[in-house]
């Protein structure tokens, strides 16, 4: 019953998170969207309180259950080692911990969260690693689905759908992604949970609270007839079944409940045990519990300090008048990059993202996409090739569940100066007097760009102060490949 319940919720998640990450309506986020905010590390990094509070509380109570139901990764992990063991007698065997590897990587992991090397962090977080496997991997399809139904649907006059296109926003995130995907399906389909268990720095940190939950699965050495049936079963290979003990690794165990479904002799149960000592129960060293008090201290630590690209894509041609090819617009070198609003900034941004890709999956005006700086690789920064940030919209700080872009109100939106347009006038048509043009200017939101008569031609000029950064020009300006006007971000938005 147990089993059955967990797989029921996992399963819940698992479909809930992706339906969430392929979305790019934004009406599930209002019904889905707490999803997000209950993973770990983003909520860590928010300082959501109440999130991590309850993650703590449910692994003291039952033990490394977030792992086996909300993490989306690991879900994806069970999925793969079931389809593995399908054909497998004794799929698994009790492998000793990777101690050098698994408290390894996670110190390193920490050095980088206080230090805000965050491409390393990015890299390893579970949830952030799931993201960009969906956005990069499995949206383009969805994508390529919701317009098949559209041409469908215009056959018969209707607008239930309407086309997206579909283009790949960094290919080094792609190519990342790709590879992330391909080490957990070999890593999961033969070892189950092998990522989880030695380099994923989430479950490492859960490990040390799961070694002291106060319901585990026990083993019941007068009943337990070392069959092994549930060693061979555990996906976490954490069960030992010996001549001379049965003992379970509560630091690798993610409460899977398989062990409690295949043993036939009642030789175990999860049970409360916590204050107990008894031999079925397991006894913690005490390097467990050296290493539980410092990964406390220092998760709250982080969580204090927390607190104080070129792009590759295939695009149809356009034609000027019918007689003409348009080039597609490239992206200019920035010489800061431009973050969205509700990060008040570079700084505090890049800290707290995780590069999840959530707000790149859902930006509705392809404004968002992963950066190729290798500083800030796989986080998101705006350019404006494909469109422009609107006043109006603001659900990139609606999605984010890491707190690195704030919500904030339509009214205040317009209050961020995200960044200043600057004006290249040899590239500029008015500039150079090749054509009439004074797009800049009507379109800016903001009166910020001005058409100037210097006694030759007119030209535009940007007045700072004024500007707020949002990109039209720089998308409207006729100009090709690279946009006369250009927008730099700013490192605070005031």
């Amino acid at each position: 019953m147990l089993k059955k319940l967990r797989v029921v919720l996992a399963i819940v998640f698992w479909v809930g998170i992706t339906l969430l990450l392929l979305d790019f309506s934004g009406v599930l986020h209002h019904w889905l969207g707490w999803m997000a905010k209950l993973q770990f590390l983003p909520a860590l990094l928010a300082l959501n309180v109440g999130a991590v509070f309850f993650l703590v509380l449910l692994t003291l109570v039952f033990g490394r259950v977030y792992c086996s139901v909300i993490c989306p990764l690991g879900v994806l992990q069970d999925g793969i080692s079931w389809l593995g063991t399908r054909k497998s007698k004794a799929p698994y065997k009790y492998k000793k911990e990777l101690k050098w590897l698994r408290y390894g990587v996670w110190a390193l992991f920490v050095i980088a969260l206080i230090a805000g090397v965050q491409v390393f962090v990015a890299l390893l977080a579970p949830y952030s690693a799931y993201g960009r496997m969906v956005q990069n991997l499995l949206q383009p399809l969805y994508l390529w689905g919701n317009n098949f139904f559209a041409y469908l649907a215009e056959k018969a006059g209707s607008y239930a759908f309407y086309p997206r296109e579909v283009w790949i926003r960094s290919l080094p995130t792609f190519i990342i992604a790709a590879v992330m995907l391909v080490i957990i399906v070999v890593l999961s389909f033969k070892g189950g949970r092998t990522y989880c268990n030695t380099i994923c720095p989430v479950g490492t940190t859960l490990s040390f609270l799961s070694r002291f939950a106060a319901f585990r699965p026990v083993i019941d050495t007068e009943k337990c007839k070392k069959c092994k049936s549930c060693e061979i079963h555990c996906k976490a290979q954490c069960i030992s079944i010996g001549k001379e003990e049965q003992k379970i690794d509560y630091s690798r165990c993610v409460d899977c409940f398989n062990c409690l479904d295949t043993c036939k002799f009642g030789g175990l149960k999860y049970r409360f045990v916590w204050g107990k000592s008894k031999k079925s129960a397991q006894k913690e060293d005490d390097k467990g519990r050296r290493a539980f008090f410092a990964g406390t201290a220092i998760a709250v630590g982080s969580a204090a300090l927390k607190g104080i690209e070129a792009r590759a894509q295939e695009a149809d041609k356009k034609v000027d008048g019918g007689f003409a090819d348009v080039l597609p617009k490239q992206a200019p070198k920035r010489e800061i990059p431009i973050t969205p609003p509700g990060s008040l900034g570079a700084r505090n941004f890049y800290r707290r993202c995780t590069a999840c890709q959530l707000c790149v999956a859902e930006c509705p005006n392809h404004v968002l996409r992963p950066s190729s700086r290798l500083e800030h690789l796989m986080q998101p920064e705006m350019s404006f090739e494909k469109g422009y940030c609107r006043p109006e919209c603001t659900r990139c700080g609606e999605l984010c569940p890491a707190g690195a872009i704030l919500p904030i109100s339509k009214e205040v939106k317009t209050n961020f100066h995200l960044g200043t347009a600057g004006v290249d006038v040899n590239l500029c048509l008015e500039a150079t007097g090749k054509s009439k043009c004074g797009k800049c200017a009507q379109a800016c939101p903001t009166g910020a760009i001005m058409m100037v008569d210097d006694g030759e031609h007119r030209r535009p000029v940007v007045a700072e102060e004024v500007c707020i950064g949002c990109g039209k020009c720089e998308y409207l300006c006729p100009v090709r490949p690279i946009s006369a006007i250009t927008v730099n971000g700013k490192e605070v938005h005031v």
